[in-house]
């Protein structure tokens, strides 16, 4: 059975409302909470997104979201309703107008590969509509989604089509898994274990293991490893640890390091990222 909801909030300006929930037993831990929104602001809004090392299906119910690079400029932006991001080394930034509404549903890249029914090099550092990726099953998902009552019924509903589409993957025809027992020891060691030390433990050269997740995950073992530190640092400074333990806890050499690195994966410095929390006009996730 679906977890249930476990946090639900209204906050922010205007009208806006955000809700979590865990999914089926069996679905995880492929599959992360779910987090439904509902967002009808008066105007624009921006929402930084940091690279996580997860893969994210956004499925919205018909507002357009805007999707560009952190640092880009905005005719490289792409419109969208629904999304799928692949694993991707720097942040994005997901805009609307000021009214979305929908669901995202975050996958380890190893769930991703299970259910997309491919590896997903083709997808890292990309953000494309779902359909691309699933066919058809996620418009009828979508459909579903918007017609139900509430969000336990969305998120019921999650639960019974995620379990049916791994359930649909043909074992015969499903991408090797062979660079999952390498991912989970980077992500067990939040990305501080050396990658030689990585290849040593699962007994292939530095040049087999980047090969492989390539091929599966679309990233170097090396800037897998970058995101994830990166990411414990984000969770670790959003909690009130002083930056230059952080940077310690996270294998970087010294405050300096984890600066520059933390620039150049998001676009902003640690100190603007902790203000920009503080504004309402950005919408920013791990």
């Amino acid at each position: 059975m679906s977890g249930g909801t476990c946090r639900s909030g209204r906050t922010g300006s205007g009208d806006e409302s955000r809700v979590y929930a865990l999914p089926d037993a069996r679905l995880r831990p492929g599959v992360g909470a779910y987090r439904g929104f509902r967002l009808a602001g008066e105007g624009p809004r921006e929402r930084l997104v940091v690279p996580s090392g997860k893969v994210s299906l956004l499925i919205g119910f018909g507002d357009e979201i805007r999707v560009g690079q952190a640092g880009r400029r905005p005719g490289g932006t792409a419109v969208h309703t629904s999304v799928v991001c692949g694993l991707h080394g720097r942040a994005r930034v997901l805009g609307h107008a000021g009214r979305l509404h929908g669901v995202e549903v975050t996958l380890a890249p190893w769930a991703a590969q299970r259910m997309f029914g491919a590896p997903l090099g083709e997808l890292a550092d990309t953000v494309t509509d779902p359909a691309d990726v699933l066919g058809g099953r996620v418009a009828d998902l979508r459909e579903a989604l918007a017609a139900a009552p509430g969000w336990p019924e969305r998120f019921a509903l999650l639960d019974r089509s995620l379990l049916q589409w791994s359930a649909d993957a043909d074992a015969s025809r499903a991408p090797a898994t062979s660079a999952r027992g390498a991912w989970d020891l980077l992500v067990r060691s939040s990305g501080t274990l050396p990658i030689r030390e990585v290849a040593a433990r699962t007994g292939w050269s530095i040049r087999h293991l980047e090969t492989l997740f390539r091929r599966e995950f679309g990233l170097t073992p090396k800037r897998v490893a970058r995101i994830l530190r990166l990411r414990r640092a984000t969770w670790l400074l959003t909690t009130g640890t002083r930056a230059t333990e952080a940077a310690l806890a996270c294998g970087f050499y010294d405050q300096s390091h984890l600066n520059r690195e933390f620039t150049a994966l998001t676009g902003v410095t640690p100190g603007r990222f902790l203000a920009s929390r503080a504004d309402t006009s950005v919408w920013l996730a791990g």
